[in-house]
């Protein structure tokens, strides 16, 4: 393609978030595998501390942070009256994970000025990234079963709001307790006894000001990868299988142990169900570009998972883009490589 035809794509990465680590390696991934005769690709990182820098660091670089140093670095800057100064960009790519990133701030800011990108807007953004949000919007919409849960939220007495959720759940346990504005299963606690609550809600309340508490559900983990607009499109279903306990943090990106794969014993029924389902809550969350949905499913009456009942997780809508993630996987396997997957998300970029 002649340079002058090429679209001017700013990559974002980076971020003030606990998952910036995550994000330098989602678009490090993206910058080897995109077609470089379709776009003019302009790095941007984001560093822990908010200072966003132009850089023509190497993907190497950037994914172990050493692009910060690198020579020729150029502060960005906002207009006044939108785009960045000295920059031309056509849309912006922001492969930033978590908070600050992926919770409708950046969104509304690339909105404010003015610039297309891809994913979705600031209020599905925010909606999908508070898990209490979410959860009170699926219950709503009576769209698929959610583990039981209760919020708490920072500055309560967590020993007084221990005894609270203990007799919520009936002193059943174990619990699981998150932050409610977190990804990457970063300040999650499996809770085992009363005792342990406070310990874990205080954990929690180190990433977000809320909470969110929920009864376990034994069953398998399964995801499924939603792509498009006005008429979104499910992969086919992935599987995780955790080497440690739950999927947390360590499980996701340290231990590799930690398995995923393509399911391929279910019901061609329950599939197909399970896929609609994700569809549907992608829209109900006004979702747009892309976005994973997470499930568990149960045994069902038979003792098979055949008959077994679906409970919705969450939602990310933008999940990890390196090759080896789940979504890029899910829809490798269901016919769209990894070059052609990043050309549809900047398709449909708005």
């Amino acid at each position: 393609m002649d340079q002058i035809n090429k679209k001017k794509l700013m990559l974002l990465f980076g971020g003030v978030s606990s998952e910036h680590e995550v994000s330098r390696t989602s678009a490090a991934s993206v910058l080897e595998h995109i077609d470089a005769d379709k776009y003019d690709v302009i790095k941007v990182g984001i560093t822990k501390e908010g200072r966003w820098m132009r850089t023509d660091a190497d993907p190497e670089a950037i994914a172990d942070g050493s692009w910060e140093k690198a020579e020729g670095n150029d502060d960005v800057y906002l207009l006044p009256g939108g785009g960045f100064a000295g920059l031309d960009v056509d849309v912006v790519f922001p492969l930033l994970h978590g908070r600050n990133g992926e919770d409708g701030r950046m969104q509304g800011f690339l909105a404010i000025a003015g610039i297309p990108f891809v994913g979705s807007d600031s209020t599905s953004s925010a909606a999908c990234m508070d898990k209490a949000i979410t959860k009170a919007v699926i219950d709503q919409a009576e769209v698929c079963e959610q583990a039981k849960c209760c919020i708490a939220h920072k500055g309560c007495d967590v020993e007084e709001a221990a005894v609270v959720i203990g007799d919520f759940f009936d002193g059943r346990f174990p619990l699981f307790v998150k932050p409610a504005n977190s990804g990457s299963s970063v300040g999650i606690t499996k809770v085992r006894t009363l005792k342990e609550l406070p310990e874990a809600l205080e954990v929690a309340f180190a990433e977000d000001a809320k909470a969110v508490i929920e009864e376990t559900i034994v069953g398998r983990e399964l995801e499924v990868a939603v792509l498009g607009n006005e008429d979104p499109q499910a992969s086919c279903i992935g599987e995780v299988i955790s080497a440690n306990e739950f999927y947390d943090y360590v499980a996701k990106y340290d231990n590799i142990g930690s398995e995923t794969s393509i399911v391929t014993d279910l019901p061609e029924s329950l599939e197909e169900s399970i896929r609609q389902t994700a569809v549907q809550i992608y829209q109900i969350m006004g979702c747009r570009g892309l976005a994973r949905v997470d499930f568990f499913l149960k045994k069902g009456p038979s003792g098979s998972f055949d008959d077994g009942e679906l409970v919705f997780n969450e939602i990310n809508t933008m999940p990890g883009f390196t090759k080896i993630s789940m979504y890029p996987q899910l829809w490798e396997a269901s016919g769209i490589g990894y070059e052609e997957l990043i050309d549809k998300l900047i398709e449909l970029a708005g």
